[in-house]
């Protein structure tokens, strides 16, 4: 009898003990995945409760069903979405990144997904040659999604696996990406910004609209930059412009010229007095807001240039 009630004791801790890690390993398989507590369970149970099996299983299941999912959600619009701007060191990138709803553009996924864009863009531009003082690409749809990865994949594949993930149509929409060398800087920002952080150096920022630009001049205050990508975010310039060659628009409030345009932040100087001023040029920047319609302008502006 003693013996008997040993082993039940015995039978009912094992069990006890291994709910408990059961329990702990779908916990950390949710976390770590992100998918549902249905699917995470069903990989535990077939992989006999290995995290690392599981989430391999759940990444293939997930990228096979987005390439069927992208297949029949192909014709879905994709309006809503987010744009990400990376600067490190002399290189920049910012991507858009498109997608059905605003819900699913502040999924933790799909904000990953953009960095990872962005990422990717970043490491084919560092190993970049060019000479001069500037290198500029634009990147379209298809181009972008046969890039590859680290991993081998292509960031089709991971788009499909995106797609598995929320369950609603996305696209990589463009991208475009800067190198400078010599004296010039970059700077990026993008809006509405997520953090007080002035132009972070290898962080992704993310929002509605972003941009990047390249300066030349000595110790540029970050402050400075930061204002003047925000200007070229609010009032979208179509060009930088040029003194003595540009005439200002009779009307302040048409004007789309950079340099003839009331300063954001001070409206009783001209971005071009506020450059003089700091003795700061900006050479070159580009200007991106999630969902417009590209024209040939900004087509021809995205296109590579040394």
């Amino acid at each position: 009898m003693v013996v008997f009630q040993q082993f039940a004791r015995f039978l009912h801790t094992t069990r006890a003990v291994y709910a408990g890690a059961e329990k702990s390993a779908l916990a950390a398989l949710r976390k770590k995945t992100g998918y549902t507590f249905a699917n995470c369970k069903k990989a535990l149970e077939l992989h006999n409760n290995d995290i690392n099996l599981a989430e391999k299983w759940l990444k293939e299941q997930a990228q096979s069903l987005g390439w069927s999912k992208a297949t029949k959600l192909a014709e879905r619009a994709t309006a809503q979405g987010l744009v990400g701007v990376l600067v490190r060191g002399n290189i920049g990138a910012m991507v858009e990144v498109n997608c059905e709803t605003d819900f699913v553009a502040r999924n933790d996924n799909f904000k990953n997904f953009v960095d990872h864009v962005s990422r990717v863009c970043a490491q084919y531009t560092e190993l970049t040659q060019f000479d001069g003082d500037l290198w500029k690409s634009g990147f379209e749809a298809e181009a972008l999604k046969n890039l590859k990865t680290p991993d081998g994949k292509s960031l089709a594949d991971h788009l499909a696996l995106l797609i598995g993930t929320v369950g609603e149509n996305a696209s990589i929409k463009r991208a475009i990406c800067f190198k400078v060398s010599n004296d010039l800087q970059l700077s990026g920002y993008a809006h509405p910004q997520t953090s007080a952080a002035i132009c972070p150096q290898n962080v992704t920022q993310l929002g509605k609209y972003g941009a990047i630009v390249a300066f030349r001049g000595n110790k540029i205050d970050e402050e400075l930059q930061k204002n003047l990508c925000q200007h070229i975010v609010g009032l979208n310039p179509k060009k930088v412009g040029e003194e003595g060659k540009d005439e200002p628009n009779s009307n302040k409030d048409d004007e789309t010229c950079l340099i003839h345009q009331e300063y954001l932040i001070d409206d009783d100087k001209t971005v071009g007095e506020v450059l003089k001023e700091n003795n700061v040029a900006i050479i070159d920047y580009q200007r991106f807001e999630c969902g417009e319609v590209a024209t040939n302008d900004d087509l021809e502006q995205a296109k590579m240039s040394n």
